[in-house]
């Protein structure tokens, strides 16, 4: 017989879990002494033992293994407890791959997030005569029509393809309803023709803090929330308007193929 020190050094079972699994039922000692409490264990109980071993090995608890090491269970039921426990650890497989996946998109977000997505420049910008409509108009979906009134225009007096067209956001706070927009096209041999298109010299500014968007519209808020941090950051302050200068673009939302430069006219605080 061992007592329960040896059998725990050649079991590497602590004495404490070994007293817990006598408690449970799962591996009692072969003899208790009466007057010392002592237990002793003898090398035949170390399969019983590896047998608990393995199964706390497999996730299950312990009031689990005292089921699955009952000779009476009819082997179709254990079969179900590890049917059971092997469709529990897929879950929790799938549940931390899940949980990798995000913490290496986290990780990827940070590592862009390190290196600027967008250069800003600062340029001069030349006058430029234009074209122009402004309306107030119900949302941002509807700016598409005042292009294509404007277009319209201009292409009844020959002029295809302007070389520059912009949009100017006239409104000095965000809005998602009554949008006081500009769109305007150069135009310099084009003669209006009636009251709503306005021809007219675009001033040009000393400084334009600038940054080009190549993507859909929908996501041109990242060049503006990086201009105005940046023009915070260096001591500027908006004097006017801003512009969108729209170098490839159309009437599409989402269309990733474009290319707008988005200005804002600065001067030192």
């Amino acid at each position: 017989m061992l007592k329960i020190g040896d059998f725990s050094k050649l079991s590497q079972v602590t004495v404490k879990a070994l007293r817990l699994y006598d408690q449970l039922g799962l591996l009692k000692p072969i003899y208790v002494d009466e007057f010392t409490s002592y237990r002793y264990y003898c090398a035949e109980q170390l399969p019983q033992l590896n047998r608990i071993l393995a199964l706390k090995d497999l996730g299950f608890s312990l009031e689990q293994i005292a089921r699955l090491l009952n000779e009476n269970l009819p082997p179709a039921e254990i079969r179900g407890m590890l049917r059971l426990k092997q469709a529990e650890l897929q879950h929790l497989v799938e549940e931390e791959q899940a949980r990798l996946l995000r913490v290496e998109a986290r990780l990827k977000q940070i590592e862009e997030e390190s290196i600027p997505k967008y250069g800003i420049v600062l340029k001069k910008v030349e006058p430029i005569k234009v074209a122009s409509i402004r309306k107030i108009i119900p949302n941002f979906a509807a700016v598409s029509r005042l292009y294509d009134e404007l277009f319209e225009s201009l292409l009844l007096q020959g002029i295809k393809e302007p070389a520059y067209c912009a949009g100017i956001w006239h409104d000095w706070a965000y809005k998602e309803s009554d949008v006081d927009w500009e769109a305007v096209a150069s135009a310099e041999s084009f003669v209006s023709i009636n009251k709503r298109i306005k021809v007219y010299e675009l001033p040009g500014f000393e400084k334009m803090a600038c940054a080009v968007h190549n993507g859909s519209y929908k996501t041109s808020n990242q060049a503006y929330t990086a201009l105005i941090s940046w023009i915070e950051a260096n001591g500027y302050k908006i004097i006017a308007p801003n512009r969108e200068v729209y170098i490839i673009g159309g009437n599409e939302q989402n269309n990733e193929s474009y290319v707008t430069e988005v200005q804002f006219p600065v001067a030192k605080v």
